[in-house]
C-alpha cells in the first residue's frame, strides 16, 4: 500500500465544492470527495501553519513539544526527527518523498525526517526570477491577479514535479509515500488568469462572521482589525479579495487535477491511500479579519479532510476528528508502525458505526503571534463553543443559533451551568495532554472555581 498525502494552506471548511455551503469550483477535489471517506467535522489542533505541519509529521499536540507559533516568527524548540513516523517509515523500507515548501524546521530538512527526495521551492523561486526578472506584484496582502503565465505559477510548477516524481515512484517494486504541500490559497491571493477572472465580487455573499461589533468580546479581536488595517473596510471593499481566493482554490484544484490524473493512469491507483486537507482556514474577512492568529473561529479551526482507501466505500462521517492528530495515526495504522506510545491521535473512522465513537468534543489552541503572544484555549461541541482567554474575557458561543459566532454569550446568566461544565471538560482535556498551563494553580481556579474576569 502506498500513500500520498496532499495539503493545501489555508483552505477554508467551506470553501470546496463538495462541501455544497459555497459556490467554489473544485471539480477534481469533488471527484476525490465522491470515492473517498467524507469528514465534515475535522479540525487543527492549532491553527497555525508550521505548528500544523509539525504536528501532522509526529502525531502529537504542538503545544506538547513546544510549537506555540511559527519558528520563524520567535524559536520554538526543533521537532525531534526520532518521534517521527516519517523516520520510521524510512526504516522499514519506504520511499519518502516531500514536494513544497518545508514550513517545518529552521536548521533541518526532509532529509533529517527519512525522506528520500525533497523538490525544494528555492527552486522555483530560481526559475522565477530568472525567467521573469522584473516582474511586480501589487495589492499587497490583499492580492492581485498573477503576472506570469499559468505553468510559471507556484501551483501548477509544484504539480508538475509531483507528477515527475510520483512517475518515478509508480514505475518502483518499493512502497512510497509522498507529501505535497501546496502554499496556496495562503494570502496574498494571486490567482492567474483565466482563474483570477472566474469570480465576481458583486455575486459572492458574506460569511455568516460579517458585521461582528466585537461587543463584550475579548480585546484581541478589535485590535486584529486594527493591525491589519481592515477596521474600516465595508464588505465591497473585501469583495475582491475572497473572489482572487476562490480564483486561487480553483486553480489550486486544476494543479491537484493533474497529479490526481497520473495517479489514475498508474497502475498504484488501487494500491494507494489518497488523503487531503489543510493546515487550517482563513478569516477571509469574516469578523473584518484576514488570516489567523489569536481568534479560534470556525473560519480557521475546521478544515477539509478527505480519505480514499482502495476497498473503503463512499461515506459521510460526521464525527469530530483532528486531522493533524489523525492522520498520522491513520498512517501508523496502514503502514504497521504501530500506535505512537502517546496516543494523541486516532486512526480515522471509516465507517458511520465507527463514526460513534468518535469524540463528543474537540480542543484546539492558540498562542498568539503576529503582534504580541495571546493564549487562548478552546472547546468546541456540536452546540457550543467555549473559548478561555487567560488573559482576558472568555468566549460562549451558541453554534446553533449562532453559527458566524458574533455574539458571545458569557455574561449571560442562563448559560451559567453550561460555562461551568464546558470548563470543567476542558481543564480535564488540558490535564490529560499536558497543557503547562493545567496544572497552574492560578490558572486551575479559573476554569473549576469560575475565579475568571467577565468585564
Amino acid at each position: 500500500m502506498n500513500i500520498l498525502l496532499i495539503n493545501a494552506d489555508q483552505l477554508r471548511h467551506d470553501s470546496v465544492g463538495y462541501r455544497g455551503l459555497r459556490n467554489v469550483r473544485t471539480p477534481n477535489i469533488d471527484k476525490l470527495a465522491s470515492e473517498s471517506v467524507v469528514y465534515e467535522n475535522a479540525y487543527t489542533p492549532l491553527p497555525v501553519c508550521s505548528p500544523a505541519r509539525q504536528s501532522i509529521l509526529c502525531g502529537r499536540r504542538p503545544d506538547y513539544f513546544g510549537a506555540q507559533w511559527n519558528y520563524d516568527f520567535m524559536p520554538t524548540p526543533e521537532l525531534d526527527p526520532s518521534t517521527c513516523w516519517t523516520t520510521e517509515l524510512s526504516r522499514k523500507d519506504w520511499k519518502l518523498g516531500y514536494v513544497g515548501r518545508f514550513h517545518v524546521s529552521a536548521t533541518r530538512t526532509p532529509f533529517d525526517f527519512g525522506f528520500s527526495d525533497f523538490v525544494n521551492m528555492n527552486e522555483y523561486k530560481g526559475e522565477v526570477s530568472k525567467a521573469f526578472p522584473n516582474v511586480e506584484y501589487t495589492g499587497g496582502w490583499l492580492g492581485c491577479e498573477s503576472p506570469l503565465p499559468l505553468e510559471y505559477n507556484r501551483t501548477h510548477w509544484q504539480a508538475n514535479k509531483a507528477v515527475g516524481l510520483l512517475k518515478q515512484y509508480t514505475g518502483q517494486s518499493k512502497p512510497w509515500f509522498m507529501w505535497v504541500d501546496f502554499e496556496e490559497p495562503h494570502l496574498p491571493c494571486r490567482p492567474a488568469k483565466p482563474f483570477s477572472e472566474m469570480y465576481d465580487p458583486n455575486e459572492i455573499e458574506p460569511w455568516d462572521g460579517w458585521g461582528d461589533t466585537f461587543e463584550d468580546k475579548p480585546y484581541i479581536h478589535k485590535q486584529q482589525t486594527l493591525s491589519w488595517n481592515t477596521d474600516k473596510l465595508t464588505w465591497n471593499d473585501f469583495a475582491p479579495m475572497v473572489a482572487r481566493y476562490f480564483g486561487c482554490i480553483t486553480q489550486l484544484d486544476d494543479a491537484i487535477g493533474r497529479i490526481l490524473d497520473t495517479l489514475e493512469e498508474s497502475p498504484a491507483r488501487d494500491d494507494t491511500i489518497v488523503i487531503f486537507t489543510s493546515d487550517h482556514g482563513d478569516m477571509c474577512a469574516s469578523h473584518s479579519m484576514l488570516d489567523k492568529h489569536y481568534v479560534l473561529y470556525d473560519d480557521i479551526i475546521r478544515v477539509p479532510l478527505l480519505l480514499r482507501k482502495p476497498g473503503v466505500e463512499h461515506t459521510v462521517i460526521s464525527g469530530n476528528v483532528m486531522n493533524c492528530l489523525d492522520i498520522p495515526a491513520t498512517i501508523r495504522k496502514e503502514t504497521g508502525l504501530g500506535p505512537d506510545t502517546l496516543k494523541h491521535g486516532s486512526a480515522l473512522p471509516e465507517t458511520a458505526a465507527e463514526s460513534e465513537a468518535c469524540p463528543k468534543e474537540v480542543l484546539v489552541t492558540s498562542n498568539g503571534q503576529q503582534f504580541g503572544l495571546y493564549t487562548t484555549r478552546c472547546i468546541r461541541t456540536d452546540k457550543y463553543k467555549y473559548v478561555w482567554n487567560l488573559t482576558d474575557i472568555d468566549e460562549l458561543y451558541d453554534l446553533e443559533n449562532d453559527p458566524g459566532e458574533k455574539h458571545n454569550l458569557i455574561k449571560d446568566q442562563n448559560f451559567s451551568e453550561v460555562i461551568k461544565q464546558l470548563r470543567e471538560k476542558l481543564y480535564q482535556m488540558l490535564v490529560q495532554t499536558k497543557d503547562r498551563f493545567a496544572g497552574n494553580e492560578w490558572m486551575k481556579r479559573q476554569l473549576l472555581e469560575g475565579a475568571k474576569y467577565a468585564g
